[in-house]
């Protein structure tokens, strides 16, 4: 009864509230049914008699109810057929507000089926997402029991449904609501409205305000636009929202002001303006909806106009002296029927022309779709000689909108009449063929039509589609008529990050260029989330772009990162970072300046948050001009910083926050004992108070006011260096899972339309779930489901679905494996390291929100199967990194961090450079390496001039003078060598030259030189009573000024001996090929001799290692990396008669004369005359044979040989490698 209505909570039995319902049916089986297809109830089911079961079970049934009234409907409840095998197994359900233009309900705007049941006697019922109010309902079968019928017993559930509603003529109509004067006004103004109407274009709302400023809703192209207005000035458009408005549905629209922002919402979409500054002491005077000369207005309906909660259609009726207008309190609306081709196989038949009108034909219809092309139209004539086509261009039709076309072929001429049509689309469309035809006529060698038709004509003659339906008149197939079924995929757009978005009928395409992101969506960023992380890719110092919250909404910003140091630091330069002079403005007695940063705010606030550690230099320089003044005093000067405009910092440099104080300061030794400062000191010398601001809470520096300027002999100058930051606290934020049922559980994961899921991970497990969280049907989870394969799985409501990525090698070898999954509306992707992305497309006609209520487990799942052991490091989800080192430190059996980074990045580590562990990463040490950089990857090269030496002690002999005689072997046997591994590369156009030269106590040597014929030469000499073994090599022209690396490898007697020539277009510089004349010019780069770099030691460490430097030592970068080896020789030779023999060594020396530097490659070089000179002028005491054999053996090429004497050694003089 009504007590039962009342409290029903609009869940009610409509059968109940309306006492007569009328049903309409497409056919029926038994005409006796309709009285009771819907009188049925849970407690009556066993009760419960027949059902609707149409002639012929096909999908183009439908039964329809009329519930007399619009009604809020919020559920449906199905039954099979009763005593029988007929039940719906899913079904589609439409709304109508007058029995024609129909509309498909959808839930979560994509899935347009509802189950049904699977069995003739259970009920299922479904709630509505969102209640539909509508006075008409049809249901039409999709898919039913395979082993009987369509069989059918519906309820609906709702409650009644009141509003107050207007109709618009798009003319003279007009209503009008000024407010009372008075200083009331709130903050708040809301006004809220539905309409409906079928065009596309018109005036919907005006609100005017003081100072001649309004706010104007206007329809545009389907689209509502909201715009400001200045008496003073033009409009502008504020924001744009909504599409294909002009569907003759009613649309919901609020307009919420608070304060100077403005939220338009258009059904369920909302976005939020920043109102102008006019706009900031408005108040709304006047709301209207009245004709407008200059402009269309609306024809159509509006329904509960409200301005904040008054509802001014209410008072029109009451003609409230408020309220003005013209308007009809009713809804009248013209009955427009539009015909939908949703497929390929979807066609419209219609009967040709009458007997007397076969020498012609006349069509027009009008159409919309989001298609580029389509056969619109096809007929056959009786020709009668050559047609004459008559027709104009168009433009763009497949923007959704409508457009017309008339056709007119009369006596073999052609006529098109059009809006906004192009010839070649009418050319180009097929409305499919019927299936019992399969003639040479009706073959299509086109495109098909996607799209929506009304108004159709044919010999200037209406064509019902009514009539069509009921199959009265022609034929169709796979057709959805009295409706039109277009939906605009690109409002609101699913494209993140400014994709731009485009469609056609059935899908959606991102366009992701220039915006930094990639995928379907444009969701996930191309782009690592700092410095630290780019190194790990193995890039070295340079300008970058970082995106700090991967796929959130902050933007990439580029930076400049600095890997040469031990830290990876990051710098956020701003516009100004030079030590600037103070020039006072006369009359003012303090000087402000601003610091804009090249980052946005929430980037700069992001990079800092993230970042172990951030610094920026403050300096002062100072001449009688005073800082911070005393503790207790006002200081002159002060820096604001931190988020925002910066809070005022009474501290500089290199002291504590709040201690207005300077660095000395705090050490205690400024100038003056008795002042922080040493500016404050108030001196006529210059001075200075620097240091580092490393307080993240106080940075970056925003602005600087500096007071104490104007005193006359007042000089400074200040410097505020760029934010500097290392360290990635999310890149290395991991966790060690030691058990399989160890795990760590977070809130749950929202990710309903996009979700992205990043983390690295090693183990030495074959299988285990990385990630899980579940939902009451969906679910999401990321697993290694055996040693070569990681498997990302989920449901959203249409069933699991998988991606897997394959590896060719084991994953569970201990090492980081990089994993990146994405699941969007459109598909989902998964990344295993750098192998290709698998992907797997989502449904066309589905579910794509991801509804999850339980907790996400990390290692593990809910049912503590299938755990994961082993580690995982920087796992974000949606660009935010879950703490795993915090929850990790309270949860029993999964450890903070994760040791053992080398056995993944120490491949990084170039030119023997050694992998050093840390606790977050690794760090490579060039000590044994003649490189340098962050991966040793930099070559120490110098440019030497005439009179340049390098030598370098590689250890002290004993004193040797006290005990001239024969000295015991056992003092040089840590000093004996079994062989030499030496790589060295040169660029000189000298020929002669010796290159390398290296002696021992016993007379023996090793000499690389060049010849007079350009050639290479390896002599090497371990006895001294044998002579030199002599080694050649093939290549020719070695002194070309082109670069060319030496590698010399000895082991006992077998020694191998390798030469790589590098081709250069550039030559080398004349003017260093002039003075070869005087000795050796040419390139030296990163010499290195067993584990010791000596030219490294001499430009980079000088007062630090065991080196002697003579004259001008300039570091260069002469030579040039060369990845590939175009020319390469390598012999291979046994030292004859000397098996298994060693080389004393007492002292070892390096003379370097004379070169020029290079960027990347090994290159030492050097000439005899040079190294004959530095010789004499140094060592005056050496004469020995080991050189004079040399210059013996080779004479020709070396003809100044009268320096050398075999006999006068001296005891003092140590073993020397000579360059």
């Amino acid at each position: 009864g009504p007590a039962a209505i009342l409290f029903c909570t609009c869940l009610c039995l409509l059968a109940w509230l309306y006492s007569s319902l009328t049903y309409f049916i497409s056919s029926n089986l038994d005409g006796n049914l309709i009285t009771y297809i819907c009188i049925f109830f849970y407690s009556h089911l066993s009760a419960g008699a027949g059902g609707w079961s149409p002639l012929i079970s096909d999908k183009y049934q439908w039964l329809e109810v009329d519930l007399g009234e619009r009604t809020k409907i919020t559920a449906v409840a199905t039954q099979g057929r009763y005593g029988s095998s007929d039940w719906l197994t899913s079904y589609l359900l439409m709304f109508s507000d007058t029995g024609h233009n129909w509309k498909q309900y959808r839930q979560e705007d994509s899935i347009g089926s509802f189950p049904g049941n699977s069995n003739a006697d259970s009920v299922v019922q479904y709630k509505l997402q969102q209640a539909a109010i509508a006075r008409f309902l049809r249901l039409i079968p999709l898919d039913w029991n395979p082993s009987g019928r369509i069989g059918l017993r519906l309820e609906t559930y709702g409650c009644p449904y009141t509003s107050d509603v207007v109709s618009l003529n798009g003319g003279s109509s007009s209503l009008v609501y000024r407010l009372s004067p008075g200083p009331w006004r709130t903050s708040k103004e809301v006004v809220s409205l539905k309409f409906k109407t079928l065009r596309n274009s018109g005036m919907l709302l005006h609100a005017e305000g003081q100072q001649g400023v309004s706010l104007s809703l206007e329809l545009e192209r389907g689209k509502l636009q909201l715009l400001w207005i200045h008496l003073l000035g033009p409009a502008g458009r504020l924001t744009s929202l909504g599409s294909l408005l002009d569907d003759q549905h009613w649309h919901h629209v609020v307009l919420e002001q608070r304060n100077a922002h403005l939220n338009l919402t258009v059904d369920k979409n909302t976005e939020r303006v920043q109102l102008p500054a006019e706009f900031s002491r408005w108040d709304i005077e006047q709301v209207s909806q009245k004709p407008d000369i200059s402009k269309k207005n609306l024809r159509g309906c509006i329904e509960n106009l409200l301005y904040n909660n008054v509802n001014l259609i209410e008072l029109a009726q009451k003609r409230d002296r408020q309220v003005t207008g013209n308007v009809t309190f009713s809804c009248a609306e013209p009955v427009s029927i539009a015909l939908t081709f949703p497929g390929p196989q979807s066609f419209l038949q219609l009967p040709g022309t009458t007997t007397s009108s076969l020498d012609g034909v006349s069509v027009g219809f009008q159409f919309r779709t989001w298609n580029r092309a389509g056969l619109l139209l096809t007929f056959g004539l009786l020709q009668k000689g050559g047609l004459s086509p008559a027709f104009s261009p168009g433009a763009a039709l497949n923007d959704g909108q409508w457009h017309s076309v008339d056709l007119t072929c009369r006596r073999g001429r052609l006529t098109i009449s059009y809006c906004l049509v192009t010839v070649f689309l009418l050319l180009l469309p097929h409305q499919g063929c019927p299936a019992e035809e399969h003639s040479e006529e009706c073959r299509n060698p086109f495109e098909t039509f996607q799209g929506c038709m009304r108004l159709l004509t044919v010999e200037n003659q209406p064509v019902d589609p009514i009539m069509v339906q009921q199959r009265l008149l022609g034929n169709y197939s796979q057709l959805l008529i009295d409706m039109c079924g277009i939906t605009d995929r690109c409002s609101p757009s699913r494209c993140e990050h400014g994709g731009r978005c485009s469609q056609s009928w059935t899908v959606f395409h991102c366009n992701c260029s220039d915006t930094g992101y990639s995928g379907a969506t444009c969701h996930s960023s191309v782009y690592e989330q700092s410095c630290e992380a780019y190194k790990h890719n193995g890039n070295t110092s340079g300008h970058f772009y970082i995106d700090v919250d991967g796929s959130g909404p902050i933007k990439p910003q580029l930076v400049y990162c600095n890997m040469t140091e031990k830290n990876t630091w990051m710098v956020l330069p701003h516009n100004n970072t030079e030590l600037t002079r103070v020039q006072p403005s006369p009359g003012v007695s303090q000087h402000s300046v601003h610091f804009d940063y090249s980052s946005q705010e929430e980037q700069l606030l992001a990079a800092i948050s993230q970042s172990e550690h951030c610094e920026q230099e403050l300096s002062y320089h100072c001449r009688k001009s005073r800082l911070l003044n005393t503790l207790e005093g006002s200081p002159f000067s002060w820096w604001l910083g931190g988020p925002g405009q910066g809070r005022v910092q009474t501290y500089w440099g290199g002291a504590h926050p709040g201690s207005q104080q300077c660095a000395c300061g705090l050490q205690g030794d400024c100038v003056d004992l008795q002042h922080y400062c040493n500016c404050d000191a108030d001196r006529l010398e210059w001075t200075e108070d620097s240091g580092l601001l490393t307080h993240k809470d106080t940075l970056p520096i925003r602005s600087l006011v500096l007071g104490d300027i104007q005193r006359p002999g007042s000089e400074a100058a200040y410097r505020v260096g760029p934010l500097r930051c290392h360290g990635d606290k999310n890149f290395w934020n991991a966790a060690f899972f030691d058990k399989e049922t160890s795990y760590l559980h977070f809130p749950t994961f929202h990710g309903e339309l996009s979700a992205d899921i990043s983390f690295l991970f090693k183990t030495t497990g074959s299988s285990g779930v990385f990630l899980e969280n579940l939902g009451i049907k969906d679910f999401i989870r990321i697993e290694l489901s055996s040693s070569t394969q990681v498997v990302f799985s989920f449901d959203v409501g249409n069933g699991p679905l998988e991606v897997r990525v394959e590896s060719s090698v084991p994953l569970n070898d201990n090492r980081w494996h990089r994993v990146r999954a994405e699941r969007n509306v459109k598909e989902a992707s998964l990344r295993l390291d750098e192998l290709p992305v698998a992907t797997q497309e989502a449904p066309a006609d589905g579910h794509f929100h991801l509804q999850l209520n339980s907790q996400l487990f990390i290692g593990g799942t809910a049912s503590r199967q299938k755990g994961f052991r082993g580690c995982i490091r920087s796992l974000q989800l949606n660009g935010v990194t879950l703490d795993l080192e915090e929850r990790a430190k309270i949860t029993p059996g999964v450890q903070p961090g994760c040791p053992g980074h080398c056995s993944s990045y120490g491949s990084l580590c170039q030119n023997q450079g050694r992998c050093v562990e840390r606790a977050n990463g690794f760090q490579c040490d060039c000590s044994l390496s003649a490189h340098v950089g962050v991966f040793c990857q930099t070559e120490v090269s110098a440019s030497f001039k005439s009179g340049t030496s390098v030598i370098y002690t590689f250890k002290e002999p004993y004193e040797l003078s006290r005990n001239s005689s024969a000295l015991p072997s056992s003092i040089y046997s840590d000093l004996t060598l079994r062989g030499e591994n030496v790589s060295l590369s040169f660029r000189t156009n000298q020929s002669p030259a010796l290159l390398l030269y290296v002696s021992s106590y016993y007379r023996e040597y090793l000499a690389l030189l060049i010849n007079r014929h350009d050639k290479l030469e390896v002599r090497y000499k371990l006895d001294s009573s044998r002579d030199a073994e002599v080694l050649k090599s093939s290549v020719k022209s070695v002194a070309n000024g082109q670069l060319h690396t030496v590698a010399i490898r000895r082991l006992t007697d077998s020694v191998s001996f390798d030469i790589f020539s590098f081709p250069e277009s550039d030559d080398l510089d004349p003017d260093l090929a002039r003075l070869a004349s005087l000795g050796f010019t040419g390139c030296l780069s990163v010499v290195h001799f067993n584990a010791i770099s000596p030219l490294k030691a001499a430009l980079l460490h000088p007062d630090t290692s065991p080196v002697i430097i003579t004259g001008p030592l300039v570091q260069s970068n002469c030579g040039s990396a060369a990845s590939a080896n175009p020319y390469a020789a390598e012999n291979t030779h046994h030292l004859s008669g000397k098996k298994g023999g060693a080389s004393s060594v007492q002292s070892i020396n390096i003379l370097c004369p004379a070169g020029v530097i290079a960027v990347v490659i090994f290159v030492v070089v050097t000439g005899l005359a040079i190294t004959a000179r530095f010789l004499y002028q140094r060592k005056e005491t050496y004469r020995n044979q080991q050189v004079k054999g040399v210059q013996q053996e080779n004479s020709q090429d070396f003809p100044f040989n009268n320096q050398a004497d075999s006999q006068n050694v001296s005891s003092e003089n140590p073993k020397e490698y000579i360059i």
